[in-house]
């Protein structure tokens, strides 16, 4: 396994045809109508044996270009226009298009974001992965077979024969990122490239890939690119890390260098956008990185980052800066870094406090009590004579309340229940029974039996802002719409409107006339945010609204709901997989399980012990963007159980670490208090619980100290 710690002496030793990878100036140039186009420009990576190096950097800075091009993947109209690029000793650029095809999948391999579309539907799991061995290892079908369970077996997969027999559609999310991993070691690759492998996971899920990634590399001599914006994956798993901006290497080092110097303003923009678990909303604003990322035939004369830095002068904009090595192995294209280097809270280094005033308890907005949304599961006609049909039990049974100015939020794994309970309250999806009450009032459970009053009052802002936006209207016109149904203004009154909630949501006046397609990923949710807020509700309900965003943009969009919670008083539900991102935002936090709550308390208390054991796994998942926190590895086994089929007793005793016998297969556990209003359902009693678990928030502040 490569040793950060002899980074330098490693890299020292390492001569021509002895790295994994030796790209060194690489430069990218793409044939388009205007002529040619260089996006990327003079980068330089090289990876030794056993090697995680992680890229990071915006959507659009050209991570998933240099690789492609690195490995000759590049489409008709691109091609590499300047450097070299070696796998270890082998001139790939000397190599024909039919040597490449024998060296792509033998000794490189990928792992994508979605593997769904990376596996065959038609093909079973264990002749994909059987295919690949017979076709670079020459292997005998039987012989292939076996390979495939072994790797199977290698990744963790629970019962490999039987997943090496089914089908796509039949696993998990977790579990299809395991095959394409497990296909992707089967010819034992000098270099696998993994393009952010585990964006689309559930936080407890991407903690076992990237812990069975790690451990794979003890195994296997392989070096491993890690594209990715998430800093806290870079931290937990990565030797050394590039930080790549619109084409050009800002900083480059290892894991310790660059996450504790900083010695470039855009490192510093990507790392104080990243919510802390030690601060909330009341203590800190986010550092959003001003501006946008700029086009690759837009590009400034001289430091490509310049338009965005706090630090910029004139001689940043005359003539760009070439990469300087501060220390052993550790570069930036910063003609300004020492004063970084001697100024901490230099250039975005430090979030800056937020001037808030202690609030008082506000009025009761949301009480929704008791709610079930069971769904039938159509099984034939047999089925319909059948007294008790089958039902998925998406929601069980559950309680939450809100008050005005205040946000709710609402953690736990895909398949918990959280997006259909926030789509009962919504009225998108009818309550199979329980009680929702806003400010006093009972509602239907349909949409569509609502008051044109309620509908105003409840909006909802999704995951996808692509879903939600007409492709073929302006984005104005989309904004309009509530104020014309549920307001009844003039014209003259919703062009006026219109223009306020642009500015109120940082957008332009003139993306009024824009269509979608002319708006980034940022700026759509902004659209979808302010016509959220054009009908002027009494609670808003956030589904996932950031979680496809950049760090920056995402820090951007929390700063915003902040802004305007504080100068509307509109309370929030915010449901969220990232537990970070809702600690940051939220007052009071909801963890539910397999459609039941099983904690719920203020988000201070939440994360200090004693919590719930799923509370405890999820906060041990979370990837902290700091090197020197070391956290408890509390790793879930499994998936969640079927909806279909409840676990008796306590539901989560089947992947509890903390299980304390039969009681809690054949019991469901009761409801503790551990201080006001923080309530968790458990059957280890409170002091018991508090002495077995680590104080999660206490070691995140003392930094590595604590107990281990």
């Amino acid at each position: 396994m490569f040793d950060p710690n002899t980074a330098s002496a490693l890299r020292v030793d390492q001569q021509d045809g002895k790295y994994a990878l030796d790209a060194r100036n690489v430069t990218v140039t793409y044939n388009t109508d205007k002529g040619p186009l260089d996006t990327i420009r003079n980068v330089t990576l090289q990876l030794v044996p056993g090697e995680i190096y992680g890229l990071v950097g915006e959507s659009g800075s050209g991570k998933t270009t240099l690789a492609r091009a690195i490995v000759r993947y590049l489409p008709a109209n691109g091609h590499l226009s300047s450097g070299t690029v070696k796998l270890g000793g082998t001139d790939l650029l000397a190599l024909t298009r039919k040597e490449m095809r024998s060296v792509w999948g033998s000794k490189i391999t990928m792992v994508h974001q979605d593997p769904g579309a990376s596996i065959n539907p038609a093909m079973l799991i264990g002749d994909q992965i059987a295919e690949v061995a017979r076709v670079h290892l020459g292997m005998s079908k039987q012989q292939a077979q076996a390979r495939a369970i072994e790797m199977l077996s290698k990744v963790r997969m629970p019962d490999p024969e039987s997943v090496a027999k089914r089908y796509a559609h039949q696993l998990s999310g977790g579990m299809l990122q395991r095959v394409l991993i497990a296909t992707a070691i089967a010819t034992n690759p000098q270099l696998i490239i993994m393009d952010e492998p585990t964006t689309a996971l559930d936080v407890t899920t991407e903690a076992v890939i990237l812990d069975l990634v790690r451990d794979l590399l003890k195994e296997f001599d392989t070096s491993v690119l890690y594209i990715t914006h998430n800093l806290g994956v870079v931290a937990r798993i990565c030797n050394r890390v590039g930080v790549l901006y619109t084409g050009e290497i800002m900083e480059e080092g290892t894991i310790e260098q660059v996450f504790k110097s900083k010695l470039h303003p855009y490192t510093r923009g990507l790392l104080g956008s990243v919510p802390r678990i030690e601060a909330s909303k009341k203590d800190i604003s986010l550092c959003a990185i001003p501006g946008f990322i700029p086009r690759p035939d837009q590009l400034p004369a001289g430091c490509v980052f310049a338009p965005r830095c706090e630090l910029v002068e004139p001689a940043c904009e005359e003539k760009r800066p070439p990469l300087v090595e501060i220390d052993s192995n550790h570069q930036t294209a910063c003609r300004r870094w020492e004063v970084l280097q001697h100024d901490a809270d230099a250039a975005s280094g430090v979030c800056p406090a937020r001037v808030t005033e202690d609030r008082e308890l506000g009025d009761l907005v949301l009480e929704a009590r008791n709610i079930k949304k069971y769904f039938p599961v159509s099984g034939g006609l047999s089925s319909f004579w059948k007294r008790d049909r089958t039902v998925v039990k998406a929601v069980d049974d559950i309680s939450v309340r809100m008050r005005r100015s205040f946000t709710m939020g609402i953690v736990g794994e895909s398949g918990c229940g959280k997006t259909t309970l926030a789509r009962c309250i919504a009225g998108l999806e009818e309550a199979t029974s329980g009680e929702i009450e806003l400010e006093g009032e009972i509602l239907p459970y349909s949409v569509a039996k609502r008051s044109r009053e309620t509908l105003k009052k409840i909006q909802m802002v999704f995951q996808n802002p692509d879903a939600s936006l007409n492709p073929q209207h302006p984005a104005g016109v989309s904004v309009a719409r509530p104020l014309i149904l549920l307001r009844n203004l003039s014209g003259k009154e919703v062009r006026n409107r219109v223009r306020e909630l642009f500015e109120a949501v940082n957008l332009p006046e003139n993306y009024i006339d824009r269509l979608p397609h002319e708006l980034s990923g940022g700026e759509k949710q902004r659209v979808a945010i302010a016509r959220a807020n054009a009908a002027d509700p009494t609670l808003m309900i956030c589904d996932e609204p950031i979680s496809s965003l950049d760090v920056s943009v995402q820090a951007a969009l929390m700063n915003l709901l902040v802004d305007l919670q504080e100068s509307k008083g509109t309370s929030y539900l915010f449901i969220s997989h990232d537990l970070a991102a809702v600690r940051h935002l939220s007052d009071w936090i909801a963890v539910i399980y397999l459609g039941r709550l099983c904690e719920i308390g203020s988000a201070e208390d939440v994360f200090v012990p004693p919590y719930h054991p799923y509370t405890e796994a999820l906060l041990s998942a979370i990837p902290i963007p700091d090197p020197d926190i070391k956290q408890d590895a509390i790793r879930l086994r499994g998936s969640v159980p079927s909806a279909m089929n409840i676990p008796s007793g306590c539901r989560f005793h089947t992947r509890c670490p903390r299980k304390i016998g039969e009681i809690c297969e054949q019991q469901e556990p009761p409801w503790r208090d551990v201080e006001k209003d923080h309530r968790y359902c458990c059957h280890i009693p409170v002091d018991e619980l508090r002495s077995l678990q680590h104080g999660f928030l206490q070691k995140k502040i003392a930094g590595s100290g604590g107990d281990e």
